[in-house]
């Protein structure tokens, strides 16, 4: 590393191989290099907490990413899922306040 290199010159070097003949500048190769990179590093299980709340972090941060139909797509499914949770949280209110007290 050079006195004028950047602090993120090891990570633009990182992945020289799978960037031969691409101009390491160009916005598109450092948006793939990072997309190399959140793959290489998705090693947590989908079976913990922290996996499943990793996984909805990496669903958000490309859902954020994109645009036009595939954004309103993406904001439908999100209501839907969050119309299903909301009729399934008042259905189970509903069950325990009649059988608590009673009809």
């Amino acid at each position: 590393m050079g006195v004028n290199a950047s602090p993120e010159e090891p990570e633009r070097n990182r992945f020289h191989e799978e960037l031969i003949g691409l101009d390491p500048d160009d916005p598109e190769v450092r948006a793939f290099a990072a997309h190399l990179d959140r793959i290489e590093n998705n090693h947590r299980s989908g079976y913990t907490v922290e996996g499943y709340l990793g996984g909805i972090a990496d669903f958000a941060d490309s859902a954020n990413r994109l645009g036009g139909h595939r954004r309103l797509t993406v904001l439908i499914l999100i209501t839907l899922i969050l119309g299903g949770v909301g009729v399934a949280v008042w259905d189970a209110l509903v069950f325990v306040l009649s059988t608590t007290f009673g009809r």
